[in-house]
């Protein structure tokens, strides 16, 4: 279940970055500088991972077979794999934020046009926070068997939306150049797709195996994209 849906959070991240935040920005500010702001988010968020050790998703052996053979490497394994399942939350978390701050700004800004805008957007938005709260929390879950440090990890993320809304409404109220604003958006879209593909595919094929988790990356962007159509309805 827990590579299911950590594939499926994967389709839905991929369909953001590439129809939503990179199309959006492309579409706004050019081609070129859309693209230079896209893979400026990945290089950004590849170099941090740099400096954060890197797990091993190594696949999992059955640990009632380990413990026969060796006698406890079993349980040495299941806490090292839960500690590379705690890494992917944390990261995930991570990514989420930067995705969330820069959408707080799209709402205030929405809303600064029209409250129908800001509302329609803060509502879209809303919906895919769904499946991204779950990205963050479900992996913490399992690495520490507690709802609570899950629940403070996922809400944290989601709490760089509304501070997204405070930078731009406080310092930055009349002069945030909207190309630089869709730019940013882009440079997530980048920061989304490096960690989709850097860690929760190698995750969600780890647990599930190749074939069920490419499907249930389709499931997802199959879901995002229906919310795409409906939004632009």
């Amino acid at each position: 279940m827990l590579g299911l849906l950590q594939g499926f959070a994967a389709g839905l991240m991929l369909s953001i970055s590439f129809l939503d935040l990179a199309h959006n920005a492309m579409n706004s500010i050019g081609f070129l500088k859309g693209n230079l702001w896209f893979f400026a988010g990945v290089l950004f968020f590849a170099f941090i991972v740099k400096f954060i050790p890197e797990p091993d998703f190594s696949p999992q052996a059955d640990p009632s077979e380990k413990k026969a053979d060796d006698g406890g490497t079993g349980k040495d394994m299941m806490r090292k794999h839960r500690r590379q399942v705690l890494f992917s939350g944390i990261i995930t978390a991570v990514g989420i934020s930067l995705h969330n701050f820069p959408e707080g700004m799209a709402v205030f800004l929405g809303s600064v046009k029209g409250l129908h805008v800001g509302l329609n957007l803060a509502f879209a938005i809303a919906l895919h926070n769904i499946p991204e709260g779950v990205a963050v929390a479900l992996p913490i879950y399992f690495a520490t068997r507690s709802k609570w440090q899950a629940f403070y990890m996922a809400a944290g993320s989601g709490l760089a939306e509304p501070a997204g809304v405070i930078v731009v409404a406080y310092l930055f109220p009349s002069s945030l150049n909207p190309d630089i604003l869709e730019g940013l958006l882009g440079s997530v879209g980048g920061v989304m797709a490096f960690l989709t593909l850097h860690e929760m595919l190698p995750l969600a094929f780890d647990y599930c195996g190749q074939k069920q988790a490419v499907k249930a990356v389709f499931v997802g962007m199959a879901c995002m994209s229906a919310r795409f159509v409906d939004s632009s309805n």
